[in-house]
Parts: structure tokens; sequence; C-alpha cells
């Protein structure tokens, strides 16, 4: 491995004009050099090919700050975080800084003093690219001086100096992300007078301290997150910085289906040492559920349904599968429906409601949303499909119980006796007939997708029967509508 220059000589002596262009210039040299290379500019950012990422590309290239307006879970604060993968392994900066100085070009009274004692011999620190990308979470409590800066008084009494002098100055994080990348997320929640102490360094490339005589002139790519409700709703960006940021850019949820399916499939923990094995169907059934959610009048559009959601639904939903796979001895993994409905904990807190909704209540919506995404993933991959002997065999008075501990053959046993079910599943391709449980739940996804069609029904302990008892019974009990519980 090559060897750093350790000294100001050293450096003057390597590659030094490398090192002197600005932290925009450095990105946007790198991110021409990856487009000239081919490959996704910023790996395991999935479903924003076409959108989003050409957006942020003409934002560096034109060295703008920038902003991402976007709701929750849109993956915002990881599209910031890989910024750093545009910057050099190590850039130099002259030993004990606290703000990245440049040895060619100083800001702080402390590296300029000390290059002009030491001269080619003062000693040059390395800083690696993790540690020039520096995040804030914007929050009302937030003040000036953590942002840019004070004058510290114990820095000036321990050092014998004058709190006039520029050495008593404790930097706040923005001044330390000299030569990096400064990210702030949700803006909005900034106050207002902190926001101002912004303007100089988006338009000037420089702050000021504390009413204190002195400038620094910072390099810094500043990138800032927002939500569309607090962005224009609310209006709490004040004009003046709205106005000083270079290209503003809006995020958004999956397209499509399958795209929603690769994310979570990527972000969700579901290899527990021995990996599940998840029916695809079932893969797209939660997902469908996000989907539905944000298309749901009883639910809170401004808010939007995030892409946490179908992650940490199916984490629960492996969760459960596991448990009843501890309970019952078995080695074998696979999630059914049941265990869909055992994560309605990892929905119900996604979900932020209107006031129809918090009538009906955000566990019965779950479940709707559960048997909507059941029958539009069927509908995906079974249009035309004939359901008729099916629904005509519960309507004549049959009922199939689905027992959460039954195994996977008993429950091929049980589902071979509801006629048209696994000839539905057969001529379809739902599923591998040689593996029963994976075939299982492609039987179980045509019942839930009947029930939502409301041509059969489903009660909480998993017993299909027709349609009317379950109407009859809700009128009995003085139940909701059909519509409104599961």
């Amino acid at each position: 491995m090559k060897r750093l220059p350790a000294t100001l000589g050293d450096l003057k002596r390597s590659r030094s004009g490398a090192f002197a262009r600005s932290v925009k210039d450095e990105v946007r040299a790198n991110l021409i050099a990856r487009l000239k290379a081919g490959g996704p500019v910023f790996p395991g950012i999935v479903g924003y090919d076409d959108s989003v990422v050409p957006q942020i590309v003409n934002a560096l290239l034109s060295r703008h700050n920038f902003i991402l307006l976007g709701l929750r879970g849109q993956a915002k604060s990881r599209i910031l975080r890989a910024l750093t993968t545009l910057l050099d392994d190590a850039i130099p900066v002259v030993e004990g800084s606290e703000v990245n100085d440049s040895p060619f070009a100083p800001i702080s009274k402390f590296a300029r003093e000390r290059i002009a004692a030491g001269g080619d011999d003062t000693p040059i620190a390395w800083v690696g690219r993790e540690n020039r990308y520096i995040e804030k979470l914007a929050t009302p409590d937030v003040t000036v001086s953590d942002i840019i800066g004070d004058l510290d008084p114990i820095k000036a009494a321990r050092g014998g100096h004058v709190l006039s002098d520029e050495l008593t100055i404790h930097y706040g994080m923005l001044p330390r992300a000299n030569r990096g990348i400064f990210a702030l997320n949700e803006l909005p929640d900034l106050a207002g007078k902190v926001q101002v102490g912004l303007f100089n360094i988006m338009q000037e490339g420089d702050v000021q301290i504390k009413g204190y005589p002195v400038r620094l002139k910072l390099d810094v790519l500043l990138c800032f997150t927002a939500n569309p409700e607090d962005y224009t709703a609310r209006g709490k960006i004040i004009t003046p910085l709205k106005d000083r940021i270079g290209s503003e850019i809006v995020t958004h949820y999956p397209e499509e289906v399958e795209l929603g399916v690769e994310i979570t499939r990527a972000e969700s923990w579901t290899d527990r040492g021995t990996a599940p094995r998840i029916s695809p169907l079932l893969e797209e059934l939660v997902e469908r559920i996000a989907f539905e959610a944000r298309t749901d009048k009883r639910i809170d559009r401004r808010s939007g349904v995030s892409q946490r959601m179908p992650i940490t639904a199916m984490e629960n939903v492996v969760s459960n599968a596991e448990r009843r796979a501890l309970r019952s001895g078995e080695d074998d993994v696979v999630p059914r429906l049941d265990d869909v409905y055992a994560a309605l904990p990892a929905i119900t807190g996604k979900l932020e409601l209107e006031y129809e909704g918090e009538l009906v209540g955000g566990a019965n919506i779950a479940r709707e949303l559960i048997r909507r995404a059941a029958d539009a993933t069927l509908r995906s991959h079974a249009p035309h499909a004939d359901t008729d002997a099916t629904v005509m065999w519960f309507d004549a008075g049959a009922a199939l119980q689905v027992a959460d501990d039954a195994s996977a053959s008993v429950l091929r046993q049980a589902f071979d006796t509801v006629p048209g079910l696994t000839a539905l599943v057969v001529e379809h391709q739902l599923a591998p007939q040689d593996d029963d449980a994976l075939f299982t739940f492609a039987c179980e996804l045509v019942l839930e997708a009947l029930v939502a069609r409301r041509k059969i029904s489903r009660n909480e302990r998993g017993r299909y029967g027709r349609a009317r008892d379950e109407q009859s019974r809700r009128r009995r009990a003085d139940e909701p509508p059909d519509d409104m519980t599961a």
C-alpha cells in the first residue's frame, strides 16, 4: 500500500493539484467518471432510475445544493448517505484542525499559524470519505450555536486567550463539515432564525459566528430533506432560504409492485440463520397492502404510507411462521396467510387515519387492506379465474376451518375437498404442485380473494363459510357493516 504524505512538503511533491479542488468539483468529477463507467449511480437505491436519480445527477453536475422533497419512507436519507460514494477515498488536512483545513488554503487561525510556524514540516492528517459526511435532524430546539458555532469562555480560559481571539471559537456542525457534505433532515422544523444563519453559506460560501469579525470561507455541499406537508402547507422554510436552494427534487413511493417487492426483499430481515421459503405470491400480497393503503380515502394521504410498512410487516410475517415452526418442531419455515394477519401490529402503526378511519379502527382497516391485497394479487396472476364451483360449495352450507397449527399436508388434503380450488391453482400455475406448503398458501390466497369479493366469509379464527352466514352473524351482534370489519 502506498504511503500517504505525512507533511506539507511531502504533499507538495505529490499530486497536490487533485486536493485543491472544491468538494462540489470533486463530487462532479467522480460522478462523471461513474457515468462513463456505466452501472448504477447509487447502488442499492431502487425505483428511481428514471425519475429521482437523473434529477440528482443534474443537480450535482450543476454544483447545486439541493433538497429532497417527499413523504416519509421514500429513501431520502439513504440517498444523501450514498453521496459519500462520490467523494475521494481520503483528503489531506492540517493535523489537529477542527474544520478540515486544506493545507493549501487554510481557513482557521489555528491552521494558518501552524503552517506559518512549521512550513513544509507541518504535519498532515488524512480524513476518509465516511468522516466527511455530517447529518443532522432538524428540530425546533436546534440553535445557531449548534449549526454555526459560538464563543467558548472555557476554551479561552484554558488557552489563555481573550474572548476576541478567534481561537476561542467553538465550531458548530456546519464548519466541521468543511470540505465535505452537510445533510439537514426535515429542514422545515428548523427555527426561522437558524435558517437565516444559513443564508451566507448558501450564497457567499461563508459563515459568521456570534458577531465575531471573522468569516470562514467554507467549502461544503449542502443537502436537505423535507416533507411536502411541512414544506408547502405549513410553509416553515423561509422564502429567502428556499430561493437559495439550487434544485428541488421530488421523491416518490415505488410506482410498480415489482419494484416494491424488490425493495422489501432487500431491506427486510428474513434470514434467521435458515432462510424461510417465502411464496412470491405472499411477497406480492404484503407489498400490495401498502399500495392499497396509499389509495384508501380513510388513510391520510398527506402523511403517506411509508415503505417501512411492508418491510416491517414481512419481518413480522416471517417471525410468526418461525414461531409456529418452533412450536411444532419443524425445520421448514414457510409463511402462510394467518401469518399476514399476525403482522397487524407492524401495519396499524404505519397508518395515519382520517376521521372516518378513526371511526372504523386501524385494525379493521388493516384486515380489509389484507383482503383487498389478496384479491389484487389473484387478479394479477389469474384475471379470468373461474371460482363458481368453489363459491357454490360454500353457498350450499359447507365450511372450512384453517387451523394455524395444521401442517401443510393436512391443509392440502382439506383444500382438495373444495371443488375447483386446487384445480384453479394448478391451471394458473400459482404454485408448484409438489410443494405442499407453497401450494396451500396459493389456495388460501384464492379463498381470501373471494372473501374480499364478498363471495364467501372468513372469521377471525380462520373459518371460511358462505357469505350470508357472516352477514347474519354481524347483524345479530350489531357489528359494523361488512366493509368495516374483518
